[in-house]
């Protein structure tokens, strides 16, 4: 058994772990209220931009625009959204899952990192990090997204790469949190198929009129899709960071109670053997005397 010394210089290492541990649980509170409310805000619009631009490149596959030509290039652009610190649980190693045990060729990747846990757990795994946006996750605004999507756009007009996929994790509520990647663009002929299998071929038969050319329509709606989605991705992975944190501490202080009430009992144990070894020693010394 160990020393009461020892015990008792373990229950005091706990209890400050446990301070710390219900300190940064409190903090993700705070935070996780404040992104959700901004999460839950634009997540309508983020999916309405999403569903109508979908529906719009479905029915533009004969127009020839940049954006809508994925070329022969098979370098592939992912936005991968995770944290700049740890201590949440799984939410930064379910993003990089996505893309190390997906379908990727991870040599042809061009990785736009918005968070240091998943730029350096891609690097590590291989992945080219073109573009280091760490500094935005904390609080992304819609200029950093702009930016960004511009960027990302950019590469994709000039063919230098072939797709562009984003790769965050979605806040369904404070305890749910769904890592997704989707594929912005191109629109594929697989994503069409899928569409017509769950809502029939009769949406697709509709004639979309441009007004004026459609170049210069999908040159305007396509960044701003894009920017949506990023914008969207951002907020939902700040919320689901904070959630996921809020979780990881709960249980983390949750632990250290119970671990201070196992050394509780165990000192008493101690404290209570050493009483009676003591008393064993008087009794056994004036019976000596005696």
């Amino acid at each position: 058994m160990a020393s009461m010394r020892d015990i008792k210089r373990r229950r005091s290492s706990i209890q400050s772990t446990g301070q710390i541990t219900r300190a940064m649980k409190l903090v993700a509170t705070v935070k996780l209220q404040k992104a959700r409310e901004k999460a839950e805000h634009t997540r309508p619009y983020s999916d309405g931009v999403y569903q109508t631009m979908q529906s719009i490149l479905e029915r533009s596959a004969g127009i020839s625009h940049p954006y809508l030509q994925g070329g022969d290039n098979p370098r592939k652009a992912v936005i991968v959204m995770t944290s700049n610190r740890g201590l949440a649980g799984g939410y930064n190693a379910n993003v990089v899952k996505l893309i190390t045990q997906g379908n990727f060729d991870l040599k042809e990747l061009d990785i736009y990192a918005v968070g240091k846990k998943g730029k350096d757990a891609l690097q590590r795994a291989g992945c080219k990090i073109s573009l280091d946006c760490s500094d935005i996750c904390e609080e992304p605004t819609y200029a950093d997204a702009a930016a960004l999507g511009r960027r990302v756009l950019t590469s994709f007009a000039q063919g230098e790469v072939g797709e562009i996929w984003l790769a965050y994790t979605s806040f369904i509520n404070t305890v749910v949190h769904e890592p997704r990647l989707i594929r912005l663009l191109p629109v594929s002929k697989e994503d069409v198929d899928e569409k017509v299998e769950r809502e029939g071929s009769a949406g697709l038969k509709l004639q979309m009129n441009f007004e004026a050319e459609e170049e210069s329509i999908l040159e305007m709606l396509i960044p701003k899709y894009m920017i949506s989605m990023i914008y969207g991705g951002l907020l939902e992975a700040a919320a689901s960071e904070n959630g996921a944190r809020m979780q990881a501490m709960d249980s983390a202080t949750g632990n250290a109670e119970e671990m201070l009430e196992d050394l509780t009992l165990l000192y008493n144990r101690a404290r209570q053997g050493a009483i009676t070894q003591e008393l064993t020693e008087i009794i056994s010394g004036a019976a000596a005397i005696g």
